[in-house]
């Protein structure tokens, strides 16, 4: 929840509300000296000197450096450290995450689908061409403002697209968007990300995920199970045929059966909403 507070000020920014917490930032709205207004991340104090969250953390703010200007990705204007404390100075919008959106079955969820599904998928594709692999693909980390304008955030976990498949010496992200070579701790590659894609526009057109679960190696044991998810059209017969073919072919879970890049899965969906 928002929190107004008192006039502070951290670097050359106006602390004005704190918008969002986590396991390891803050998020502000801050106004520099002009008045414009910034989303403001920081590192948490308690953090200053855990090398691993910081390490983390100023990958996150070097990705998306690395993405300014790109249609649908957050918008970055600076990242360092101020008072002993990493920080990240992003666009400021009014919007919220996807997963808020679909739990509430907003309206402009429902009737701007298509375009939010294009439009994140634009924007997982920039990542992809940029050289890198998101590895935490979900609607939490998708910001939809009332005029259906989407931004993706939290490079945090992201990491470059190797070569070939390759084992991550951790497990970033979150298992009921990850594919199953993530959760059997196999090599991955960008093609995670497509499955996590999948996942989550199966849960928006399905209004369920495609593979139910409490726990990853309940997910596992679904994802693996040979019959595979529900077609779309049983639950939503309205969603075009076309539409269901691209979904499903993101989640396969042989990864080779899944589209190679994004771009190719991008070019699909927009042909399948006749954009």
């Amino acid at each position: 929840m928002a929190r107004a507070i008192t006039e502070q000020k951290f670097n050359r920014f106006h602390l004005r509300e704190q918008l969002n917490t986590g396991g390891m930032s803050e998020i502000w709205l801050v106004t520099d000296g002009r008045g414009k207004p910034y989303a403001l991340r920081k590192l948490k104090r308690e953090l200053r000197f855990n090398f691993t969250a910081r390490r983390r953390f100023l990958r996150g703010c070097e990705i998306l450096e690395q993405l300014v200007d790109k249609d649908h990705i957050v918008g970055y204007v600076e990242h360092g450290k101020a008072e002993g404390t990493c920080y990240l100075v992003m666009d400021y919008i009014e919007a919220e995450n996807l997963k808020v959106l679909y739990a509430r079955q907003d309206p402009v969820l429902q009737e701007n689908v298509a375009q939010i599904l294009i439009d994140s998928a634009t924007a997982l594709s920039h990542v992809h061409e940029a050289g890198y692999m998101h590895l935490d693909f979900k609607p939490e980390n998708i910001l939809v403002t009332r005029n259906a304008a989407v931004r993706l955030i939290d490079f945090d976990m992201a990491l470059p697209i190797p070569e070939k498949p390759k084992k991550l010496a951790k497990n970033p992200g979150t298992p009921g968007y990850m594919a199953p070579e993530q959760l059997r701790r196999e090599p991955v590659d960008g093609r995670a990300d497509i499955f996590a894609f999948g996942v989550a526009a199966y849960e928006l057109l399905a209004n369920q995920k495609p593979f139910s679960g409490d726990s990853p190696g309940e997910i596992l044991a679904a994802q693996m199970n040979p019959a595979g998810p529900i077609s779309l059209r049983q639950h939503n017969p309205d969603v075009p045929p076309a539409l269901e073919k691209v979904v499903m072919k993101c989640l396969e879970r042989d990864p080779d059966r899944r589209y190679p890049f994004c771009g190719v899965m991008l070019r699909d969906l927009q042909n399948a909403l006749y954009v």
